[in-house]
């Protein structure tokens, strides 16, 4: 049973059967509007309205002659005043609004496009929440795509957001794709978990177009656990709320989740009218997505029932709009199908060849690296979220506490005056004095361990930091192999233990090696050479920190494997060219750096070998002439993204880490 759930876009993804007299008001706004910034905004009104009742061909329309008329305003206007700010939030919304279109449309490259460019306007407007919306709009497009890793990324990117401004509504949502994609990945108890939450939320809120999708989804979680009469139970549930509110692509999801379960029981009498209503409804709303799997779960209906032409048909039309709207997982389900009906008919060739891309489509989907970034992200979440209600329960211990200093201050003044007095307050100023002295160093002390002392120094005096172009830094990453395996094995509290064993080993050698540590993201470790401030000796600094970094870990290695105990193994990367740097946010400080630089860094460390250094050509250009450096050339290796890179093994002279 594959069943499906629905992604929840920050605009109203619902259509209702309903008219919207809305529309024809707004037109005649639109008719007697001005070139103004009134006409920007009901623009955007017609846009969303469209949007919302998926008229895709009118969008366009609206959106193109928004974005004309904005960028006009702009080419007058004087920035940061109210025209500005109308003309660049039209952009904004205009730009988000075709990001969505090109969604339903399957289109997912001109969507990704589309929210980046939404999202730069955002970041300049300091758009917090929409920002935020942007984020988890991209993890729904990526989990469309089958890439759950970079999916869930962009899913806790914008819910560590709403959760800072209590967007109740919008956490919901966020939390109901994080559960998608576990489901995604058959983690049905993760799953159920995120679920729930939205559910409770939806609840309070008295949402029902948001409780309908979340009985979808516990729909798919019994599904996978094999409770199927609570599974049709929970589907109808939501296609009775969705026929209640006239939403079409709530139907239809409702009716493909129907149909598939029916087909999965062998109830394929059952399974045939929801299919057909559900591809109907789709194809009425033109929604590839949904077309794509209707097609394929007709196609399993048809195997079923031995009519290999209609079945055939079905799973081809289902794999080549997959294809089309660049979904991994159903390009994968339609060869599944394929396959079988190549078997049944003895077509055994073409049999062959569509197993052979079964395998091919699986393996791009549930390989090693997708699980070990969840982990790290989920990890990652987790963490920020203990340091937060850490952090609050600080604050407020440390209210209680100047509470009861100022009640002792109190009862202190009441028996005591005179020349007692003066001495209290003698006594109470050089201790305060003393204090705030101290906690002037430890504030120092601290702002010094999270950014570097230039930019700290800038940050004291300035107020803010200013972005820096360096044209020439050496980054560095390290990612542990076997870090799933080896969360399964054991304790998170023995894990956290020793990642902070080794990362605190890492930061060590950074220091002596003068390296700037960026941050570390779950396991990974990522630093940099040359900055704040530039100089010639980086790249070197920088290769023989990642050979120390991989000493570490090989004497860790068998220092645990003499004690028979599980063990870290580690790949590190490392690459020179240029970066931007500077401060990001405007509370809990963090130096970071972006750029192609950090990209080809972390390319060089998946690209690399177990306990090996991998070092890029710009980096080997640098240090090729170094007396106590050798290198192994390994020629063009294919990088994600990059294509084929010319790339090195670095070792000191006379050793190998091999």
């Amino acid at each position: 049973m594959k069943n499906i759930f629905i992604l929840y876009l920050l605009l109203s993804p619902f259509v209702s059967l309903t008219q919207n007299p809305k529309i024809d008001s707004l037109n005649q706004v639109l008719r007697a509007a001005k070139e103004d910034t009134n006409k920007l905004k009901t623009l955007n009104a017609l846009g969303d309205e469209y949007l919302i009742r998926r008229d895709f061909e009118m969008i366009p329309k609206y959106t193109g002659e928004n974005i004309i008329l904005a960028n006009k305003l702009l080419s007058y206007a004087e920035k940061g005043n109210a025209v500005w700010l109308a003309a660049k939030k039209a952009q904004q919304r205009s730009f988000y609004q075709i990001g969505i279109m090109h969604y339903h449309q399957g289109n997912y490259s001109e969507s990704i496009e589309n929210h980046y460019k939404s999202r730069k306007i955002s970041e300049e407007l300091k758009d917090t929440i929409s920002i935020g919306k942007t984020y988890i709009n991209l993890g729904n497009i990526y989990m469309s795509q089958g890439n759950g890793p970079k999916a869930l990324d962009n899913f806790f990117s914008g819910l560590r957001i709403m959760e800072k401004f209590d967007q109740k509504l919008d956490i919901a949502k966020a939390y109901i794709s994080i559960g998608g994609v576990y489901s995604m990945l058959n983690t049905t108890p993760e799953a159920r978990q995120y679920y729930h939450r939205a559910l409770k939320i939806m609840q309070e809120l008295g949402d029902e177009q948001g409780e309908a999708h979340i009985y979808l989804n516990l729909g798919n979680s019994s599904g996978n656990m094999g409770e199927f009469n609570e599974s049709l139970k929970q589907y109808f549930e939501a296609l009775r709320i969705y026929e209640k509110l006239g939403i079409k692509n709530g139907i239809a999801t409702a009716d493909l989740n129907i149909g598939d379960t029916y087909t999965y029981l062998g109830n394929t009498t059952e399974a045939l009218p929801y299919l057909t209503k559900a591809l109907y409804l789709n194809t009425e709303i033109g929604d590839k997505k949904g077309i794509a799997v209707a097609s394929i779960y007709l196609g399993n209906v048809y195997l079923k029932l031995k009519n290999y032409a209609l079945s055939r048909k079905y799973f081809t039309n289902g794999l080549e709009l997959s294809k089309e709207i660049e979904s991994l997982k159903y390009v994968m389900e339609a060869y599944v199908g394929l396959t079988a009906v190549d078997e049944q008919t003895g077509n055994w060739k073409a049999a062959f060849e569509n197993h052979q891309l079964v395998i091919m489509h699986k393996d791009s989907l549930l390989n090693e690296e997708s699980s070990n970034k969840m982990v790290k992200l989920q990890m990652q979440y987790e963490f920020d979220k203990k340091e937060v209600k850490t952090k609050a329960e600080q604050e407020k211990k440390d209210v209680v506490a100047t509470q009861e200093l100022k009640r002792q201050k109190l009862m202190r003044n009441g028996f005591m005056s005179g020349f007692t007095i003066v001495l209290l307050f003698a006594g109470v100023f050089f201790v305060q004095r003393n204090r705030i002295g101290k906690e002037k160093k430890r504030s120092e002390e601290l702002l010094l361990n999270i950014l570097p002392e230039e930019v700290a120094e800038e940050l004291k005096e300035k107020g803010h930091s200013d972005a820096q172009l360096i044209d020439e830094v050496t980054v560095l990453f390290t990612d542990f192999k076997g870090f799933t395996d080896l969360s399964e094995r054991v304790t998170p509290k023995a894990l956290v233990a020793d990642l902070h064993e080794y990362f605190s080993a890492f930061d060590n050698i950074c220091e002596t090696y003068g390296i700037e540590k960026i941050k570390t993201i779950g396991d990974a470790y990522m630093a940099a050479g040359g900055l704040p401030t530039p100089n010639t000796t980086h790249a070197k600094d920088v290769v023989k920190a990642a050979l120390e970094m991989a000493e570490v870990i090989e004497k860790g290695k068998a220092e645990r494997i003499a004690a028979n105990l599980p063990y870290f193994e580690v790949r590190i990367g490392v690459h020179t060219g240029p970066v931007v740097a500077g401060i990001v946010g405007v509370k809990k400080f963090q130096y970071d750096i972006w750029g192609d630089t950090v990209n080809t860094a972390s390319r060089m460390e998946s690209s690399g070998e177990v306990g090996k250094v991998n070092v890029s050509e710009n980096t080997f250009e640098l240090l090729k002439f170094e007396n106590d450096l050798s290198f192994e050339p390994r020629g063009k290796i294919e990088a994600k993204g990059k294509g084929k890179m010319d790339m090195y093994f670095v070792f000191k002279n006379g050793n190998s880490l091999a």
